[in-house]
């Protein structure tokens, strides 16, 4: 399981500092693992920003929104706002945990799931 996806933070409200650095972490990770799959895909990092860019010019992109402690996800097949409920990072449409919203955005754009 990637390191802080799930962590729990003992039932304390999230600071800015601490959901940054869980964000830091899993951005990182999914940098890792997408390096992993031997695509041509570009990555960019900066500014908070995550983006994945494939041979045919579509992105996924992955940004940190500190206000509100959300993931935010732009791909082909919609935007998805994820927050940390329950120890898991959750979209509130579709209730789907990162990592199954990660392989299914990855799989429909690049036919590979980071998280397989």
């Amino acid at each position: 399981m990637t390191p802080l996806l799930n962590r729990k933070r003992c039932g304390h409200a999230l600071d800015d500092a601490s959901f940054n650095d869980l964000v830091d972490e899993i951005f990182y990770d999914l940098e890792d693992r997408v390096d992993e799959l031997d695509l041509d895909i570009d990555i960019d990092s900066s500014g908070g920003i995550l983006t994945f860019t494939f041979a045919d010019g579509s992105s996924i992109i992955f940004s940190r929104q500190v206000g509100s402690h959300e993931i935010w996800v732009a791909a082909k097949s919609g935007g998805f706002h994820l927050h940390l409920a329950e120890d898991e990072w959750r979209c509130g449409a579709t209730g789907e945990a990162l990592q199954g919203l990660v392989n299914r955005v990855f799989t429909e754009q690049a036919n590979a799931a980071p998280y397989a």
